[in-house]
C-alpha cells in the first residue's frame, strides 16, 4: 500500500482510486502528557487506544449510516486498527468543526471573562481552520464566505450537519449514563460532491463526562460497551 499521509493520530493509504485505509496509532493530541482532543501535536501514547478509537468510531459511523448520515465510513478491522473509507475531497485546506455544549477546553479558556466553567452552550458550533502552525484559527461564517472556502448555503448545511450528528452521538452516551460535552468532527466532499462526515468518531475527538467527572479516552470506550 502507498503511504499518502502520516498524520498525527492516523496514517492514510492508497486503496485504488476512490477508497483509502486509516491505520489508527496510539498517538493521542495533548500538551505535557495530558490529552487534549484540540492541541495541536502528539502529546502522548497511550497502548491500545488506536483500537479503542476504531471500535468506537465504527459504532457511531454505522449508527450514522442507520439514521441516512452521509459518511465516508465502508468497514473496520478492529485487530488490525484499521478502517477502510472512501476517499474525500477537503473542504479548502480542511476545516474541524466543533459541536459544544459545556463551556470547557479552549472555549473557556477565550471566554472565561463571559463564562463559567462547564456552563451550558447551546450546541453551539465553532469552524476552524486546520492549521498546526497557526493554532487552528477559528473562523466566521463571513470569513468563510469571503475567502470562497464555503458560500452561506454551504455553511448553514455543514451547521445544520453537524448538529444533527452530534446530537445523535449525544442521545447514544447519555443512555450509557455519559454526557457529552463538545465533539470535534471533520466533513470533505464525495466523489460527487456530496458532503459526508470524514475523519473519526473516537474519544480522543470529543470531551466526555460522567457525573461531572472527566473520562479518559480509554476508559470511556470501555464504560460505553461495558454498560
Amino acid at each position: 500500500m502507498e503511504l499518502i499521509y502520516s498524520g498525527k493520530t492516523k496514517d492514510v493509504y492508497q486503496l485504488g482510486s476512490n477508497k483509502v485505509l486509516l491505520q489508527f496509532k496510539d498517538d493521542v493530541t495533548g500538551k505535557d502528557g495530558v490529552f487534549d482532543p484540540g492541541a495541536n501535536s502528539v502529546g502522548l501514547t497511550i497502548d491500545g487506544i488506536g483500537k479503542s478509537g476504531l471500535r468506537l468510531s465504527a459504532y457511531f459511523f454505522k449508527m450514522l449510516t442507520e439514521k441516512g448520515i452521509a459518511t465516508h465510513y465502508i468497514s473496520s478491522n478492529v485487530e488490525k486498527a484499521q478502517m477502510e473509507v472512501k476517499k474525500a475531497n477537503p473542504i479548502g485546506k480542511g476545516l474541524e468543526v466543533i459541536c459544544r455544549y459545556k463551556a470547557v477546553g479552549s472555549f473557556y479558556k477565550r471566554y472565561q471573562t463571559y463564562c463559567t466553567l462547564a456552563q451550558d452552550l447551546d450546541a453551539l458550533v465553532e469552524i476552524t481552520l486546520k492549521d498546526d502552525d497557526k493554532g487552528d484559527p477559528v473562523i466566521s461564517k463571513a470569513t468563510l464566505e469571503n475567502l470562497l472556502i464555503l458560500n452561506s448555503a454551504q455553511y448553514e448545511e455543514l451547521e445544520a450537519l453537524t448538529k444533527t450528528i452530534a446530537g445523535h452521538i449525544k442521545n447514544s452516551l447519555e443512555e450509557k449514563n455519559l454526557a457529552l460535552y463538545d465533539i470535534k468532527l471533520e466533513f470533505g466532499y464525495d466523489s460527487e460532491g456530496s458532503l459526508m462526515l470524514i475523519d473519526e468518531l473516537s474519544a480522543g475527538n470529543m470531551r466526555v463526562y460522567q457525573n461531572e467527572e472527566y473520562i479518559e479516552p480509554l476508559k470511556l470506550e470501555k464504560l460505553f460497551f461495558d454498560n
